[in-house]
């Protein structure tokens, strides 16, 4: 599909749900659709408390989500009871807030399709009273626009636009919100190679100042990578010094000291002293290991095509180190999460797709 077409879809599915929108509504949809939210955010405390005083004559226990015609959504706040708080919906949407480089000729593509679609009676409006609005708002720079009075009384709108790299883990961020942070929480990111495990967690930190621990740390040093090593499921990762050095500790509460893996030396690295947060995050590929089931609260797997995972890694690595993932650690990774079931085995699965850019 082109972004016309996409373009077309969107507006006209707008216009369906929302059959009261005046000329600005559409605007403003357009506007978040090229800008996000990079006009809204002042500060997070500031986005958080507003939030907060928004939601709270609101009980909807729903995420819902109303997808833009770009790389952002509208979040809703009825997600208010549904465990995603909102001090967690105030940072993604600060997060959300950048500047957009090419948000002016987006802009315009869309308008030239809303037009297009007033021509064609699929929208609406005037087409002469659309093209003076167009003029007047250009003669203001395209200005961001507040919905019209008609659609605020029809619809009374209540949400936020957020990015939709944050959008995808919305379900999982509920989760973690929902968690009792009176003790400490221990939680498995598990999915094949450029899932996004590394970027999830990297997240994760900025939210929820918690503590990561990376699968990649626990590498195979050189003389344990033996034929019969790998020949085990789930073999090429040190899961005894993983046990010892990390799960076994944080179920005792205890401080960590644990040696990472060096693959600029292939040797372990002095001890690391780590003092865990109430969330800890353990991330990579084998880190639903069966051995470690048991020590988690709660697990979730990211599943990406093989389509796109083979795009990322070419993207990320030289000609020769994306052979060796594609024909020596992607097969070990499917023989491994197909041998212990690791789908079914995780509490949830989060499917990734590509963001395709306007």
């Amino acid at each position: 599909m082109s972004h016309n077409e996409k373009t077309r879809d969107l507006l006209t599915a707008h216009y369906k749900k929302y059959p009261n929108l005046q000329i600005r509504d559409l605007f403003k949809y357009i506007y978040q659709s090229s800008f996000g939210c990079e006009h809204m955010v002042s500060s997070l405390v500031s986005a958080t408390g507003h939030i907060e005083k928004e939601r709270e004559n609101i009980s909807s226990t729903e995420i819902l989500i109303e997808p833009l015609d770009g790389e952002y959504s509208r979040v809703h706040l009825t997600s208010k009871n549904s465990g995603l708080s909102s001090k967690t919906l105030g940072h993604l949407f600060f997060k959300s807030a950048k500047k957009e480089t090419h948000g002016i000729t987006a802009l315009k593509n869309k308008l030239s399709v809303a037009r297009e679609l007033i021509c064609t009676n699929k929208l609406p409006f005037s087409l002469n009273e659309f093209d003076i609005a167009v003029q007047e708002w250009e003669n203001s720079n395209f200005n961001s626009v507040h919905h019209s009075e008609t659609f605020r009384d029809k619809y009374s709108p209540s949400y936020r636009v957020i990015a939709n790299e944050y959008v995808t883990f919305l379900s999982f961020f509920a989760q973690l919100d929902n968690m009792n942070y009176n003790k400490m929480n221990i939680v498995a990111i598990e999915g094949g190679s450029a899932s996004g495990k590394t970027t999830l967690s990297k997240i994760l930190e900025e939210i929820y100042d918690c503590t990561i621990i990376h699968m990649d740390d626990f590498f195979l040093r050189p003389e344990q990578r033996t034929k019969e090593r790998y020949a085990e499921i789930g073999g090429n990762i040190d899961k005894e010094r993983f046990l010892t050095e990390v799960l076994i500790p944080l179920s005792n509460n205890e401080t960590l000291n644990y040696r990472k893996f060096d693959c600029s030396t292939f040797t372990l690295t002095a001890p690391v002293k780590v003092v865990p947060k109430n969330l800890v995050i353990i991330e990579g590929a084998y880190s639903m290991h069966p051995w470690f089931t048991k020590y988690y609260d709660f697990s979730v797997f990211l599943d990406i095509s093989s389509s796109f995972q083979r795009e990322r890694i070419r993207n990320r690595n030289s000609n020769e180190m994306a052979e060796r993932f594609y024909n020596e650690w992607i097969p070990l990774e499917q023989r491994y999460f197909s041998e212990t079931k690791i789908r079914k085995r995780c509490n949830m699965t989060i499917s990734i797709h590509k963001q395709k850019r306007v």
